[in-house]
């Protein structure tokens, strides 16, 4: 926002405050009365103490000083009955202006849907109040005891108010002079640290899905914006407050100095000792505590009543910008400094081809090792791997060996401890590999919406309805389409299966631009069949490369190679070549058990046990943040690393 119109944005709450006020000339004429009991109050505080003085014990007379003492402490007790009727007073100033806060923040939220009216109610709306309220009390306490003390110097001696006077009003005009820009620097600051909050409270849910998406640089580059804006406005808010802290030093401390330094001076003008000890006892105990919580006051929460106010009756603020998160949710491939001339994937019968040859690998594993901390045995240990535009792969193995901590390394979740991966010639991680695979997890994730909502997640625009239907019907999701009502029908996730899920999660990869597609036991909820159906519909779909995490001998059976993850004695080959070759393998299938095709039920369990301890749950929602949602399961945050991961593993040797 341009200067002038931040001006305007601050001159159109100011004179609302204004009218405001004006309204409510009743209230405050009687939070004035009411303060001028203060104002007695500070008056006796140095006119009570220097006759005391003078005409009292310095005078042989301690009855009469005792008395005068006695009259500072009753100015005391009438101060305080004043400020307890003051709050009363405040109190009726304030809470109209809270009420007809939360009457506009309520008619916004019923007119406009607004999701954001209920946190402006509970939250802004106190806030203004609270500051409004600690505003009212500095500033009428300032006034009044400064009326108080100036007419007890002018009272002790006129000498005196010559003294404290001048520095006390530069320190006043210096602080006038820096209100407004200090109150622009304050606001600056308040609203890039809100800001920074609200990204970061975006970001940090979602980094296992920015991880996904390869977006760790572009999000870094976004937040480290944020943090260097708040930066900048922190130091110009510094900058400022050096004045600030000038100003109450020259009002309210440097007239003690004066007051001991003209001492000698004074009493030679005959301003009496009492006087004296009076005008120090005016300015340390009235005079620099007011002009403290003054400075304070108004150079802190005046500024943030002003932004709040701002917010509150919608007017805009210069400081808007949007969050790192929003910038990661397009996920464009050139966004990446690597990949400069890449475009958006657009699958079709060439899935990873170039239009010119050479061939580029749909995945090229290279020395690819990862452990789970640097003492601990690689859980992947020099793997080389490569696969051509369309293969069919199955990734077998005891659980435990590390096949879901293969699959998060290729979909970008995990960063290699040594070696190279690159997915349709794209680096992992990186936003152009990010753009090229999908990744489906055990846990399918299901969002609150419509049908169709859910199945074009992973699609940048809106996806016709035939397109819809047909990915369902390649999947076997028609069944359960058809049973919740059709594609605009809502879905409560709650409500169904966890293979009724994964059949969602299914069609929503099928209908991703993504050729790359990892299956991480993706179909362990499902009966043999619908396994079977669902795993041949994307091996069939153009330009698709499969990788199955296999729970079924019949999925390895169906793959057109198999990788036998099993620590040293890691093999590769075709399922009919494994099964003449290598004993592990050979024993891995004899422990395989066929399970009975049943319908689609919630209860289909698999042969195998699931949930092997290396799982890595990528974290997905509706608004998936970096990547598309080309992650599609949900599982709780912070299981990427898990001790048991090493449990049954072994170091994977080079394929051999």
């Amino acid at each position: 926002m341009a200067p002038g119109r931040r001006g305007a944005g601050s001159g159109g709450v100011y004179a609302r405050g204004l009218r405001y006020l004006r309204a409510r000339w009743r209230v405050l004429g009687r939070l004035g009365g009411w303060s001028v009991l203060e104002t007695a109050q500070t008056f006796l505080t140095g006119y009570a103490p220097a006759h005391a003085l003078d005409e009292g014990f310095l005078a042989g007379r301690p009855g009469t000083g005792l008395v005068w003492l006695g009259v500072a402490g009753l100015g005391v007790l009438v101060g305080a009955y004043g400020t307890v009727r003051v709050y009363a007073a405040v109190a009726a100033l304030v809470e109209p202006l809270r009420d007809a806060l939360v009457r506009r923040v309520v008619g916004r939220g019923v007119r406009e849907a607004d999701a954001g009216a209920l946190s402006g109610l509970t939250q802004q709306v106190e806030i203004a109040r609270d500051t409004f309220a600690g505003l009212v009390m500095v500033s009428r306490s300032f006034v009044f005891t400064a009326v108080g003390a100036v007419v007890g110097l002018a009272s002790l001696d006129p000498l005196l108010l010559l003294v404290v006077g001048p520095p006390l009003a530069a320190g006043l005009g210096l602080f006038a002079a820096t209100l407004r820009p200090l109150a622009r620097r304050q606001g600056e600051f308040l609203v890039a640290d809100e800001a920074l909050a609200d990204g970061l409270g975006r970001v940090c849910p979602g980094l296992r899905d920015i991880t996904a998406a390869g977006a760790e640089e572009r999000v870094a580059a976004d937040a480290g914006r944020l943090v260097d804006r708040e930066q900048r406005a922190a130091y110009a808010l510094a900058h400022w407050s050096v004045l600030r802290v000038a100003s109450l030093a020259l009002g309210g401390q440097l007239p003690i100095v004066l007051l001991l330094v003209c001492a000698p001076w004074l009493l030679s003008r005959g301003v009496t000792a009492g006087a004296l000890v009076g005008a120090l006892a005016y300015v340390t105990q009235s005079l620099l505590p007011a002009l403290h919580n003054l400075v304070h006051g108004l150079g802190t929460s005046g500024s943030r009543l002003v932004v709040v106010l701002r917010r509150l009756v919608r007017e805009p603020t210069p400081e808007s910008e949007p969050s790192p998160v929003a910038h990661a949710d397009t996920d464009e491939p050139n966004a990446h400094p690597e990949h400069a001339s890449s475009t958006p994937p657009s699958r079709g019968t060439d899935g990873c081809r170039p239009a010119e040859p050479p061939a580029v690998p749909a995945l090229r594993l290279t020395s690819l090792t990862f452990a789970y901390g640097p003492a601990a045995t690689p859980v992947v240990d020099q793997l080389d791997l490569t696969l051509a535009d369309g293969a069919h792969l199955a990734v077998v193995g005891p659980s435990g060996i590390g096949k879901s901590t293969l699959t998060a390394l290729v979909a970008g979740l995990l960063r290699p401890t040594a070696g190279e991966i690159r997915l349709c010639g794209y680096p992992v991680p990186s936003p152009g590999a990010a753009a090229r695979r999908v990744l489906i997890p055990q846990e399918a994730y299901v969002h609150t919406g419509t049908l169709a909502e859910n199945l074009a997640h992973l699609r940048s625009g809106p996806v016709p309805e035939k397109e819809l239907l047909a990915a369902a019907e390649a999947v076997g999701l028609t069944p359960l389409l058809e049973a919740l009502g059709g594609p605009e029908a809502s879905v409560d996730p709650a409500a169904l299966s966890a293979g009724e899920r994964q059949l969602v999660a299914l069609a929503r990869a099928y209908l991703s631009p993504a050729p790359l597609v990892l299956l991480d036991e993706a179909t362990c909820h499902l009966d043999p069949r619908a396994e079977e159906r669902a795993e041949r519909a994307f091996a069939e779909r153009p330009g698709t490369t499969l990788v199955v995490v296999a729970h079924r001998i019949s999925s390895a059976r169906r793959a057109g190679h198999v990788l036998l993850m099993d620590g040293p004695r890691t093999a590769y080959g075709t399922h009919d070549e494994l099964v003449r070759e290598s004993p592990a393998y050979q024993q891995l299938v004899g422990g395989w058990t066929a399970v009975p095709p049943k319908t689609l039920v919630s209860g289909s369990e698999p042969a195998l046990p699931l949930r092997d301890p290396d799982r890595v749950d990528a974290v997905a929602g509706p608004g998936l943040a970096g990547d598309r949602g080309h992650v599609v399961a949900h599982g709780p945050v912070g299981q990427v690393q898990a001790s048991r991961d090493l449990r049954d593993g072994g170091p994977l040797g080079r394929e051999g």
